[in-house]
């Protein structure tokens, strides 16, 4: 199934969301202005390889160009073609804004953060010495879908879902929507172990979904609740005047929907 949308609105912008959206689309576009030769280059030195990262192997001076520690960062905004970049937005663009409204600009981006490093070591655990790169957020992505699934778990996503040749759109509950999709992640995992993986990291994405559903629990704000029966938002209450307001609250008040 593909989703298009969900009904769930916010109360804040989602500067931190659109920010990173940003941020891959122009990794992108600068590495498909490359060579091909320049490209494979970047893949090797900005993507995440196990065998590197714990000391197994390294790369020729040349293409190494950041320690090996950063390269878990770097690779969450590479891509290995259009349709890589474009479902991996699209499913941060439907449910980032709700997570990141649940916990504020500044946490999400170290909830984000956290959520794809967690995705990068969940890949690497089964095979440290593996030499191949790791790219793309879908990791870090699948840490704000496990976040969102215990955020809200009744609000309605519009998907279309293939009968036969034909796509019927249908409004479905969140909880099916991503409870499939971590369920297909798992069966593909294993499907990988058994040589049939297709390059594609499926421990990535069974761990970054794990993280999220640990991390919400921490990073959402107080009056936040979890496993929300309404398909809709929550109310957050508003500071008083005399109320301090630090890094980690930094929402305005209500400014309309943005789901």
């Amino acid at each position: 199934m593909i989703p298009l949308h969900d009904d769930n609105p916010t109360t804040i912008r989602p500067y931190v969301t659109i920010g990173i959206i940003a941020l891959n689309v122009l990794a992108y576009l600068w590495e498909v202005g490359r060579p091909v030769v320049q490209t494979e280059d970047i893949i090797f030195g900005y993507g995440f390889i196990p065998a590197v990262f714990f000391g197994h192997a390294s790369l020729p001076p040349d293409i190494a160009t950041l320690p090996a520690w950063q390269t878990i960062f770097t690779a969450m905004f590479l891509h290995g073609g259009f349709m890589h970049i474009a479902g991996n937005m699209l499913y941060l663009w439907i449910f980032g804004n709700n997570v990141e409204d649940a916990m504020g600009h500044m946490r999400f981006i170290v909830f984000y953060g956290l959520c794809g490093v967690a995705a990068a070591l969940a890949q690497a655990w089964p095979d440290p010495g593996n030499e191949a790169p790791m790219i793309g957020a879908s990791g870090a992505i699948g840490g704000v879908l496990g976040g969102y699934f215990l955020l809200h778990p009744n609000a309605r996503v519009l998907a279309l879902i293939p009968f036969g040749f034909f796509l019927q759109p249908m409004r479905i509950p969140a909880w099916i929507v991503l409870g499939l999709w971590f369920v297909l992640q798992i069966f593909s995992a294993g499907a990988m172990t058994q040589g049939a993986g297709g390059g594609v990291a499926y421990l990535a994405h069974v761990g970054g979904f794990a993280a999220g559903v640990v991390l919400i629990v921490f990073f959402r704000r107080r009056g936040v609740p979890l496993w929300s029966q309404a398909p809709g938002t929550y109310q957050l209450p508003r500071p008083s005047r005399n109320s301090r307001r630090g890094p980690w609250d930094d929402s305005p008040p209500p400014r309309g929907p943005w789901g």
